[in-house]
């Protein structure tokens, strides 16, 4: 098996990370050396390669999908935005600027030249490179910069699989509607659709689709399953929904829940933190914007920040700030990570990020933070009170002053601090590793007077990750017309697909 395409979407979120993800493991477990490329990425979740840059979370789990490490050749250009306006600009894996629209038109030949060259050596090496669109090709007014949709398909000569979610409602107009709005050259390369999040029979979906293909001359390929326990990794902050619920809790090994009060900051990056917690059966985790939702909860947990400044003062107008001081002054428990950490401090004087200088902090913890120019990205490896761990850092935030001890060792360095029962540290993924969330969790479960609380001792975050895969994979095998599939990887764009006329075909 030897090609390559494009798996775009009606809408962001449409499915195409999992999609993509399913696709590779499926064509991993037949042995196909296989690898997925997302040519730009807007995301705040993001994790640290093995060689030594920074890419969307949801790439760095399409590589596990095909069984191998997360690198930066798979996810080129990366923005990470810090306003509504401005992004984090990072190219290769590192960091080159904060841009606004009008900026990031003026790189556009040159991010096209590297995502251009990422894709060929992919091409080269790999016998398939699937390939993940952002967002939808029917955003026509960015069409003169898209780099990851029609652009790359265009360029590249990729056909292309349309996704829709039909959870969302209208999915046969967003399929059509995506076609016919495209230029005659671009409607060229859809070959083909998907339906993402079924419910019910499918066969009375088919005159829909039967009808979808008299219209635009191009087959529905599968109809995916909804299916309820697909819900880790998160890509994006459409999956951190106010007051939702993080995945799928499970009944309690003990008498007790542990409740977790997630806070859903308005700029959060690594939301995904905090999925390993909502892997433990009886610990029940959901998102917070406001401090009702703190009261009860036997843990909250202020996640990353793309923002940090920015999001310390939305936590003051909302009455967060407040809250959290009042848990620490009652002895109740609170974990601070990166961004989350740094509000925790006394001060934080940040002249790169939001370009504020000095900043009080909520005053928890005893630490006072500077932002560098540079920005931190490692992996990291350690221990917390003898038990091994590792996570990823990404931060410009240095530590300047820590007066409280020292929570963890890593890279035989101090790291992170402790208070009474206010945890912080810059290690994100943390939690992931297994032995040390599960002692963790203990004292946490004390702190908060949860004696009839039950840490299980067998689950693996990695392990369930794989089933999630695993899943994925079922799902494509099972839904997906793969003769149809490998057609388009070994041929190509099928021959004299129909252009659908419109006023913009007619201009």
């Amino acid at each position: 098996m030897k090609g390559a395409l494009l798996v775009a979407g009606t809408t962001s979120d449409a499915g195409k990370s999992v999609l993509v993800a399913g696709i590779c493991r499926m064509l991993a477990r037949r042995g196909v050396r296989v690898a997925p490329f997302k040519a730009q990425n807007m995301s705040n979740n993001s994790v640290v390669t093995l060689d030594g840059g920074e890419i969307g979370r949801a790439q760095a789990l399409q590589a596990r999908a095909c069984g191998l490490e997360p690198s930066v050749r798979f996810n080129p250009v990366l923005l990470k935005p810090g306003s509504d306006r401005r992004s984090q600009l990072v190219v290769r894996g590192t960091a080159v600027g904060t841009v606004g629209a009008g900026d990031y038109f003026r790189h556009r030949r040159e991010l096209r030249t590297v995502v251009a060259a990422e894709l060929a050596a992919l091409r080269a090496e790999f016998d398939v490179v699937i390939c993940e669109g952002a967002g939808s090709p029917a955003e026509i007014n960015l069409r003169a910069t898209d780099l990851a949709n029609m652009g790359l398909a265009r360029a590249a000569e990729l056909p292309v699989l349309l996704v829709g979610d039909i959870d969302r409602g209208g999915v046969l107009a967003h399929l059509f509607g995506t076609v016919a709005i495209l230029e005659p050259e671009d409607q060229q390369l859809i070959s083909g659709f998907v339906v993402n999040k079924f419910r019910g029979d499918v066969e009375l979906l088919r005159p829909g689709l039967d009808r979808l293909t008299e219209l635009t001359g191009r087959p529905t390929l599968g109809v995916l399953p909804y299916a309820e326990d697909l819900w880790i990794d998160a890509e994006d902050s459409l999956g951190t929904v106010a007051d939702a619920p993080v995945g799928r809790p499970r009944p309690p090994v003990g008498a007790e829940w542990l409740t977790v009060a997630a806070v859903r900051l308005p700029r959060i990056s690594n939301s995904t933190d905090v999925e390993a917690l909502a892997c433990e059966p009886g610990v029940a985790v959901r998102w917070a914007t406001e401090p009702s939702r703190l009261a009860g909860a036997d843990l909250v947990v202020v996640p990353g920040s793309k923002a940090t400044v920015s999001d310390l003062e939305w936590l003051r107008r909302t009455g967060i700030a407040d809250a959290l001081r009042a848990r620490a002054a009652a002895g109740a428990p609170i974990f601070g990570i990166c961004g989350g950490y740094q509000m925790l401090g006394t001060r934080i004087v940040d002249r790169v990020e939001s370009g504020a200088g000095a900043v009080e902090g909520l005053g928890l913890l005893d630490l006072a933070v500077e932002f560098a120019e540079s920005k931190v990205l490692r992996r990291s490896e350690g221990h917390g009170a003898g038990i091994p761990l590792r996570g990823y850092e990404i931060h410009h935030g240095r530590v300047v002053h820590r007066g409280d001890p020292a929570w963890l060792t890593v890279n035989g360095e101090t790291e992170g601090s402790v208070r009474g029962a206010v945890w912080g540290t810059h290690l994100h993924g943390l939690l992931e590793s297994d032995r040390f969330r599960r002692s963790w969790l203990r004292t946490v479960a004390s702190a908060a007077g949860r004696t009839g609380f039950v840490v299980a001792e067998d689950v693996s975050v990695s392990a369930v990750r794989d089933a999630q895969l695993d899943l994925l994979a079922d799902l494509v095998e099972d839904h997906l017309d793969l003769a149809r599939f490998e057609r388009l990887l070994a041929d190509g764009v099928p021959p004299d697909l129909p252009t659908l006329v419109t006023e913009s075909a007619r201009a």
